[in-house]
């Protein structure tokens, strides 16, 4: 049995990594997914795949820093299909940089701040109506362990993280029920190109803090192509990074449940990862 079964699904940055798994691991679970992603042929060639594949799937080009455009967007989507049952909130970009780069950063953490936090805003204001009228519905918002304190090398990253969190309780309180609300915090994740946005790759060391020389020693292993046992095998403790498909897993296990149960915060992490915080 599942509670995915005949419900329409929305995943922002849904064209690739981690928005794509998620999108077509819930079709297969047989929700009707809408793949929505700055990258309009990409969203169309991911449904087409999932399509392929005897699942609903339809790839909609969204800049979610569109506010109106991502109203018309669900809008569109509740004409065809008659409602709107969840929002996952995943597109993201992760300019992580120390306060001294602001100069070269500046530009970067405006569109950090437009796609992290407005982003998220925009979807919440384009579903919020439509989900009370219907009397349920759920959003999903991927925020980070970033999120969980101040840390040096993310001021703005780990600022816009936390603000999902205060984001997604408000929204929890005032809907009361009528929208399910569950915020993910993933660490570390292979497959998701945040790591394409960083703009300084040292203001990623302070994440792990005392255990920075491990952490040094994983990257170079990883790099290296030879590993030590266990640091990629997802069935050891010593696993030391998620990988983006067993992260959507997580993400699709909290959405497949009954209306009247919530999952509303989640930590997702590897078990032998390197990050403090």
């Amino acid at each position: 049995m599942s509670y995915l079964d005949g419900k329409v699904l929305a995943v922002t940055g849904a064209a690739s990594g981690f928005g794509l798994d998620i999108s077509s691991q819930a079709a297969a679970r047989g929700a009707r997914v809408i793949l929505l992603d700055v990258d309009a042929a990409g969203a169309a060639a991911a449904a087409t795949s999932i399509r392929d594949a005897g699942l609903s799937a339809q790839g909609i080009g969204l800049d979610v820093r569109d506010r109106e455009a991502f109203a018309d967007v669900i809008s569109q989507v509740v004409a065809e299909h008659g409602h709107i049952d969840i929002l996952v909130n995943n597109a993201g970009i992760m300019p992580l940089a120390f306060l001294a780069d602001h100069d070269r950063a500046a530009e970067a953490w405006d569109r950090c701040i437009d796609i992290n936090i407005k982003g998220v805003l925009h979807g919440v204001c384009a579903v919020y109506d439509h989900m009370i009228a219907q009397g349920s519905g759920h959003v999903v918002n991927i925020s980070s362990i970033y999120g969980n304190a101040g840390i040096a090398g993310a001021a703005v990253y780990g600022a816009t993280k936390a603000a999902i969190g205060t984001l997604s309780n408000a929204l929890r309180v005032e809907a009361q029920g009528r929208i399910k609300v569950t915020v993910v915090r993933p660490s570390g994740m292979a497959g998701t190109n945040l790591s394409s946005s960083v703009i300084d790759f040292a203001a990623a060391a302070p994440l792990a803090a005392h255990r920075v020389a491990e952490w040094q020693d994983h990257i170079a292993q990883l790099t290296s192509g030879s590993p030590s046992p266990g640091l990629t095998d997802r069935d050891d403790p010593r696993c030391w990074t998620l990988l983006s498909a067993d992260a959507a897993a997580q993400v699709v296990h909290v959405i497949d449940q009954p209306l009247g149960f919530t999952i509303s915060e989640i930590t997702l992490r590897a078990s032998g990862e390197d990050y403090v915080y």
